[in-house]
């Protein structure tokens, strides 16, 4: 199968298989599995900070993250569009009892400057209290301008608030800025990164920051229910995907790219916009549900829906994005 619905589909290589079997376990509740401790080490070395927590999901990293930065009746301020708002249930609120404060989002991601500034509260007991900024990087595949990330956690700080990253792909924006992902996370205090998506991992996210607030996330976690055993099975994985898997990502750029020029030869789909390995497209409403059909018969996976992700992973080629082009350019000429 072609499945271009999400880069999380992505399946274990051959060699990484090999070195989950081989990991060093221990118990992590108990802090002394040797392979989750030294993912913990090396990606908050890689990224530029104390210390590192490993987490079955981005979801759950991302929560208790907002958790240790913000207590009951505090306020998160966030995108619109943004995972940690849109697309976690609502746990920050449901879990956390904090309340989100949500901005538009600008058409580069970002979040407008003065938006974030009219957004925080003053002390006032009318209010909740403004604690956090979360930003996202990338989003929607976009990634966000180095200068506009200075400019936004400078306002954070300077008005009280810590910064909080879901850097969910920033390892997918550090090589597309030819940056190291130490540069992209150095402005926040504490930075969410999933290993299950394009670095191809099958399950796991790291969070990393200073060690107090690790300490205070570590509680959490146990709380959320991510107090894992024998989970170096799994950081092997992550380790194996740090290794292996970081260059890569240029590739998965390269098919996007590739993909969106196959598709603006289609004059049925609009081509809204594609970045990193991200392609939004517009397809006729009319036309979505045959055209997911269609294209599942030859073998081929993705939500159609009237504004279209496509999204290109470890385990798409360069033929599999022509082949794909191809059937779409065979449904629209019958």
């Amino acid at each position: 199968m072609i499945d271009l619905r999400s880069d999380t589909v992505t399946r274990p290589s051959p060699s990484m298989l090999a070195a989950m079997t081989a990991a060093e376990t221990g118990d992590d509740v108990w802090g002394d599995d040797p392979t989750v401790l030294k993912l913990q080490a090396t990606l908050a070395e890689r990224t530029g900070k104390e210390a590192g927590l490993f987490f079955p999901s981005g979801t759950q990293s991302n929560l208790a993250a907002l958790m240790a930065h913000c207590a009951r009746g505090d306020e998160y301020i966030v995108g619109q569009h943004a995972h940690t708002y849109k697309y976690e249930g609502g746990g920050a609120a449901v879990l956390g009892s904090i309340q989100p404060q949500p901005i538009e989002n600008a058409a580069d991601g970002s979040l407008p400057l003065e938006k974030i500034a009219a957004a925080i509260k003053p002390i006032d007991n009318h209010f909740a209290r403004s604690k956090l900024l979360a930003l996202e990087n990338t989003i929607g595949g976009k990634v966000l301008p180095a200068s506009y990330v200075v400019e936004a956690t400078k306002l954070a700080r300077d008005r009280g608030l810590s910064a909080h990253l879901d850097g969910a792909r920033v390892f997918n924006a550090a090589v597309a800025s030819d940056k190291p992902v130490s540069a992209l996370c150095a402005p926040f205090d504490s930075v969410s990164i999933c290993f299950s998506k394009g670095l191809g991992a099958p399950v796991g996210s790291v969070l990393v920051g200073s060690k107090a607030l690790i300490d205070v996330a570590s509680r959490w976690r146990k709380v959320l229910g991510g107090g894992m055993r024998q989970s170096g099975v799994l950081a092997a994985a992550c380790l194996h995907a740090l290794d292996h898997h970081v260059d890569g990502l240029a590739q998965d750029h390269d098919n996007a790219a590739r993909l969106a020029d196959g598709l603006k030869q289609i004059d049925q789909i609009k081509v809204l916009s594609h970045a990193t390995n991200m392609v939004f497209v517009e397809i006729p409403q009319a036309q979505c549900a045959p055209l997911e059909a269609s294209l599942k018969e030859r073998g081929i996976l993705t939500q159609m829906l009237y504004a279209s992700r496509f999204v290109t992973h470890r385990d798409v080629s360069r033929e599999d994005i022509d082949t794909f082009v191809r059937a779409v350019k065979d449904f629209f000429a019958r």
